[in-house]
């Protein structure tokens, strides 16, 4: 089993959570017009990387008819999926040796995962797996903004906490976390180094403000909370990665802050105060497409 990355970079919660607020199917629209894949069309997609499978599971529905795929090396990611996204393949996997045959899919796709894989190896299993005139998708994060509420400062004792155990924590270095990541020019060219054709990028913009008013009442309790499980999980990983360093008392006492100011900012929403809080998520598309015969030079 391995589960190196959900336990010791970013935990199920944390990843699960956010994206399925990024991948609402309020912001669909604008995926689906960068993808390019017709929406009623029997395909074959396989999302490289899936965690614990939000945007499999957002594929599965903006794509109703295409036989969904999620693959990654984390054993706990796959086991989360398998749990909370129905109508989609889960499978455990590693991307630069997918357990696939040559030419088997219309579609791949990656969410945040090129920046940690060597080039060479990650495109060149997906122009193996693809068919001829297949699209490659890579989507990676860009600067965003996050504006937190009032709730959110952190105590004397939170920052002596974080303080202390930052100096300890090498998980980033230990695990290449973003070794391989690439700016906004260079993403394109590599995809066009690689060998692919066509190559296009766009931007989705996620707006993930909790008292605005279009939101329901259920959706911007879910956007607080993913903050909340951003949190409770880092906490946790300090406690996995360095008990060392940091008493169980300490844990607890961080768990108990955490929830206690996402409690307070959830009872302040539902009192109809406005905090203005804000989490405006950007997402980098970067689309190629598998040569076919008669397009080779």
């Amino acid at each position: 089993m391995n589960n190196n990355w959900s336990k010791y970079v970013q935990g199920a919660n944390t990843l699960y959570y956010s994206r399925k607020l990024r991948f609402d199917d309020s912001f669909s629209k604008q995926f689906i017009n960068a993808f390019g894949i017709e929406t009623d069309k029997e395909l074959k997609i396989l999302e490289i990387g899936c965690g614990p499978g939000a945007l499999a599971g957002a594929l599965k529905r903006w794509y109703p008819k295409a036989e969904i795929t999620g693959v990654d090396l984390d054993s706990a990611f796959i086991e989360f999926a398998k749990e909370n996204e129905k109508g989609v393949t889960f499978l455990e996997g590693d991307a630069t040796k997918l357990p696939f045959e040559d030419e088997t899919f219309d579609v791949t796709i990656s969410n945040t995962v090129s920046e940690h894989i060597e080039p060479g190896a990650f495109f060149g299993e997906q122009k193996r797996v693809l068919k001829k005139g297949g699209v490659c998708l890579v989507l990676s994060a860009r600067k965003g903004y996050r504006q937190k509420s009032e709730f959110e400062r952190e105590t004397e004792f939170e920052e002596n906490f974080w303080k202390k155990v930052s100096a300890f924590d090498d998980s980033m270095e230990r695990f290449s976390v973003g070794k391989y990541a690439m700016n906004e020019k260079q993403l394109p060219r590599t995809m066009q180094e690689m060998g692919f054709m066509k190559i296009s990028t766009a931007y989705a913009v996620s707006n993930l403000t909790p008292d605005n008013e279009e939101n329901s009442k259920e959706t911007a309790i879910s956007m607080i909370n993913a903050n909340r499980h951003n949190d409770l999980d880092a906490i946790k990983s300090v406690w996995d990665t360095m008990p060392e360093h940091a008493a169980k008392e300490e844990i607890e006492e961080m768990m108990r802050l955490a929830n206690e100011k996402y409690d307070r900012r959830i009872q302040k929403y539902l009192s109809g105060e406005k905090e203005w809080d804000t989490t405006v998520s950007i997402t980098m598309i970067a689309r190629g497409v598998k040569e076919n015969e008669h397009e080779k030079r």
